[in-house]
């Protein structure tokens, strides 16, 4: 459904007019050592981009650092300082922040850009928000001792409420507004005065997302429902290899087409602007074959059958150079020491992010070029402001974001370059008119950002009692942070996190670890995708551990139970799921179970799959998974079920569907009916459990995904004595493993 928007033209800088009534309004700095407050002016309303307002009738806005793309955090971070504010819900507004990072910055990306991703948004923000809103509730506090006269340690609070019990009387949030002084310094907060677990109120109950009823009734607004009064629609036909450009283009046929305006060379493409969608993507089809590229990409010539060959290769190959990226112990010691050494080498495809909205942006160039409003879905905030300022030559200060909901994201959204946006800012700034850019499904596969190929090698020394006493992983993957976020991985210190997560073993009780990376570069778009290292990674540990639990002749969940022997909480979530799936009980015939457990940055996870195999088609089924966490403190249960459920059903595409092909550095694949993802007669029956704690919270929008594979992995290597090494276990696949 379209949604007509009125341009303002205004931009973005650090005071921006609180919403709702005047009153009180804060801002905390995050870290802690500044403080911005002061009391919202009723002739201006006014602010210091605040954390949170209060207003004299009680209406308590608090801002969202956060983007919205179905994982929840535009409620569970307001949520959380809300809890600590001890704020009455029914009364809370949740309003998008504005891109000031001094004050809105993720904590898990050192504070320099406001980023959602890697799953860390509640667990980067939880204690900084916690003492945001604790700081709050004592200022309020302080000013309603005051005002009634009392200590202000004889004071409590309700919802939204100071309550003086002895005395009987009362104070709402919005009558102290209405006369409160904030003081120069925020107040100290100690880690001892934050509320326990036992006295939280919103935290760890299913409230109702904010912006589910819009969802639900259709009057959500993403970016590519934006409709701007006078605005055009652009397409932009992309080289088909990075680092290629048009040398030649064909505009006869594209300005024959019945409302086309005009066409528009870029660095990168030639994009084309019409009055209707269907002239332009009329256009978009005509320039498909009117173009000539250059072959300046790194990547022309390369195929990834190839290149997985190639790096399957070098990683087996111990004497490959390559960089050491984590040790324990003595591993290369032991393992020559070992008096059992096993080996087998893994394979992973490139895959697409297949989000539901493919890429949009609207942009409005200002008539002189020296502003510019934007209308998308992003991951990164501050991206989206820095890219569009370096096209554009002007201030960051001149851009305004106005950032929407996210048909999904998944990693796709979230890129330094933000290259679907400056698509709209360039064409807007052809014609200083709003530009809405659409991206076609096609264009999304064709020019995507895909999930590295990777290629593992791994070692393991058992002793003589069959004991697990070292470990060699060797990775062989293409680059992914110095292509997609060049600033994190400097920040980084030059190592690729999202390539490698979960190579080094954290939870497992192996005395002797060496992982090794072997950096490859193809020059094909690489991205962080939902799951990151792990997906690929996990499937490697945790298939070679069930094919060590085999060798020594012990139960899968044994072994796992065995290398857990020092993480309570691990060998409890592994308990919990084979209970669950009631793991001893023989499956009927043609069926079994697989295994699987990982550790996510903190958040564990173990998973059942109980899958049947079709040997004529070489089909996967898979009936029923279990899955057990404990990802800390739970701050909405309810919606983080949800989210494991949705990883689950992503892990599954990835496991045995999901692959892009590359012939001559051109993405083959054009759409989902030749890259196909799990269609709703293909989910299985999910059955998720949560194990409470009071440990700090990690993210779950991605915990499950890795899960999958290895699960369904191993439950057919127990069906067929096969091990299927590769990713995806496509139909081609397990036909060719089962001979």
């Amino acid at each position: 459904m379209n949604r007509h928007i009125k341009s303002f033209g205004s931009r973005v800088s650090r005071r921006q007019f609180m919403i709702g009534a005047a009153g009180l309004s804060f801002a905390i700095a995050l870290d802690g050592t500044s403080v911005a407050t002061m009391l919202a002016k009723q002739d201006t309303g006014e602010t210091l981009s605040p954390w949170i307002s209060i207003g004299t009738d009680g209406t308590i806005t608090i801002m969202s650092a956060a983007v919205e793309m179905g994982q929840g955090t535009m409620t569970s971070l307001p949520l959380i300082i809300a809890e600590e504010l001890d704020a009455d819900w029914t009364k809370v507004k949740i309003v998008p922040a504005p891109v000031v990072e001094a004050i809105y910055g993720n904590p898990g990306f050192f504070r320099t850009i406001m980023y959602t991703s890697s799953q860390n948004a509640v667990s980067s923000y939880y204690q900084p928000l916690r003492l945001v809103g604790a700081q709050v509730r004592r200022v309020l506090l302080d000013n309603a001792a005051n005002r009634l006269g009392v200590p202000v340690a004889e004071l409590t609070t309700e919802p939204s409420v100071v309550v003086h019990a002895r005395s009987g009387r009362r104070l709402s949030y919005g009558e102290i507004a209405s006369f409160a002084e904030i003081p120069a310094q925020a107040p100290t907060i100690g880690p001892e005065e934050l509320k326990k677990p036992s006295d939280f109120r919103l935290i760890g109950k299913d409230v109702m997302r904010v912006e589910l009823p819009s969802k639900v009734n259709g009057s959500a607004i993403y970016s590519i429902d934006v409709q701007v009064p006078g605005m055009l629609y652009g397409i932009v036909v992309r080289a088909p290899v990075e680092g290629s450009a048009p040398v030649e283009v064909d505009e006869s046929t594209v300005r024959a087409i019945p409302g086309v305006m005009r066409v528009v060379r870029l660095p990168y493409g030639v994009g084309a602007l019409a009055e209707t969608v269907w002239a332009a993507l009329a256009a978009r089809r005509a320039l498909n074959d009117a173009i000539t590229w250059s072959r300046t990409g790194a990547s022309w010539g390369f195929d990834s059958e190839e290149g997985l060959d190639a790096f399957a290769a070098d990683a087996s190959n111990l004497g490959a150079p390559a960089t050491d990226w984590g040790r324990k112990g003595d591993a290369a010691g032991e393992m020559a020491r070992a008096a059992t050494v096993l080996e087998a080498t893994y394979r992973a495809d490139f895959a697409y992010h297949a989000q539901m909205e493919p890429l949009n942006a609207v942009a409005s160039v200002s008539p002189a070029g020296d502003a510019v409003e934007l209308w998308c879905g992003t991951q990164n905030q501050s991206a989206a402001v820095d890219a569009t300022a370096r096209v554009l030559g002007i201030p960051r200060d001149r851009v305004k974001l106005n950032y929407l909901l996210l048909g999904g994201g998944f990693g796709r959204r979230g890129h330094v370059d933000e290259e679907f946006i400056v698509d709209a800012v360039l064409l807007s700034k052809e014609v200083r008119r709003p530009v809405k850019v659409l991206w076609s499904r096609t264009d999304d596969v064709r020019n995507g950002r895909f999930r590295p190929i990777t290629a593992h090698h791994v070692r393991a020394g058992l002793d003589t009692s069959g004991k697990l006493v070292a470990w060699h992983h060797r990775v062989a993957g293409d680059r992914v942070m110095p292509f997609s976020n060049t600033d994190l991985y400097e920040l980084a210190g030059r190592k690729d996190f999202v390539l490698m997560a979960g190579v080094d073993l954290e939870s497992y009780d192996i005395p002797h670890q060496w992982s090794e990376l072997l950096y490859r570069d193809t020059g094909v778009r690489t991205s962080p995708l939902r799951g990151v290292g792990f997906a690929a990674s996990t499937f490697v540990t945790e298939t070679f551990l069930d094919e060590i639990a085999q060798k020594r002749a012990i139960d899968p969940v044994q072994l796992r139970l065995e290398l857990l022997g020092n993480s309570p909480r691990g060998r409890k979530v592994v308990e919990t799921v084979a209970t669950m799936a009631d793991w001893g009980r023989r499956r009927e015939e043609g069926r079994a179970l697989g295994f699987a457990f990982v550790d996510m940055v903190g958040g564990l996870a173990a998973g059942v799959a109980e899958v049947s195999l079709d040997p004529r088609t070489g089909q996967i089924t898979v009936y029923e998974f279990w899955c057990a966490a404990d990802c800390g403190v739970q701050i909405q249960p309810d919606n983080m079920v949800a989210q494991i459920e949705g990883g689950i059903v992503y892990g599954l595409g990835l496991a045995i569907l999901e692959r892009i092909t590359i012939k001559d550095g051109i993405v083959e694949q054009t759409n989902f009916h030749d890259y196909p993802v799990p269609r709703m007669r293909q989910t299985p029956a999910m059955h998720v459990e949560l194990i409470p704690s009071d440990n700090p919270p990690v993210g779950v929008g991605q915990t499950s995904v890795p899960l999958v594979a290895p699960a369904v992995g191993n439950a057919v290597a127990q069906l067929t004595d096969i091990r299927l090494r590769e990713l995806p276990m496509s139909p081609e696949r397990v036909k060719t493993a089962l001979g």
